[in-house]
């Protein structure tokens, strides 16, 4: 069973988790409303995989035989000004997560958790993905700048987005 110290960070992990995926959906509900249905596609994608997340981090809690403490889940923001904006809060949100799983992944080292340590690497590899996506997004965006064309090819390209497979690769 992992220290109580490991319980407390993964099971501020799930809630942290599941924010983040109701963070996205808000993001999709505004993209949505200003009619840019691929970016907002792009985000329930997202929304999608965080709660996969949540889930993953559950059953290992579970597994190890920790208990399952569930957390409120504040609400997410709802106001933004442009879809750069949406995207650069995303950046944001992917790289405190990033920080999050490192300080959850420190703990297992120092607690000589080691099937924490398996389970986390994956977590750690995950990241520098959600960073990458949401990095080239937020260039992609940058580079359009206010040029409505650009945004609305950008916003098609968005749409193309699939979510995940259950192994981590994206579904056909």
């Amino acid at each position: 069973m992992p220290s109580a110290a490991m319980q407390q960070k993964l099971n501020d992990q799930v809630k942290h988790e599941f924010y983040a995926s109701f963070v996205y959906l808000s993001m999709a509900a505004w993209l949505d409303a200003r009619n840019l249905p691929g970016m907002a596609n792009w985000m329930r994608v997202q929304a999608g995989e965080e709660h996969a997340h949540a889930l993953k981090i559950y059953e290992h809690l579970l597994d190890r035989g920790a208990p399952v403490v569930l957390q409120t889940i504040p609400q997410p923001p709802v106001q933004f000004t442009s879809p750069l904006e949406v995207f650069e809060y995303a950046l944001h949100h992917e790289q405190g997560v990033t920080q999050s799983i490192h300080a959850i992944y420190r703990q297992a080292v120092e607690d000589a958790d080691y099937a924490s340590q398996v389970f986390l690497g994956w977590f750690v590899t995950e990241q520098v993905e959600e960073e990458k996506s949401a990095g080239l997004a937020v260039e992609q965006l940058r580079m359009a700048g206010d040029d409505r064309s650009a945004i609305l090819l950008l916003d098609r390209e968005f749409a193309s987005r699939q979510p995940e497979a259950a192994g981590g690769e994206a579904a056909d």
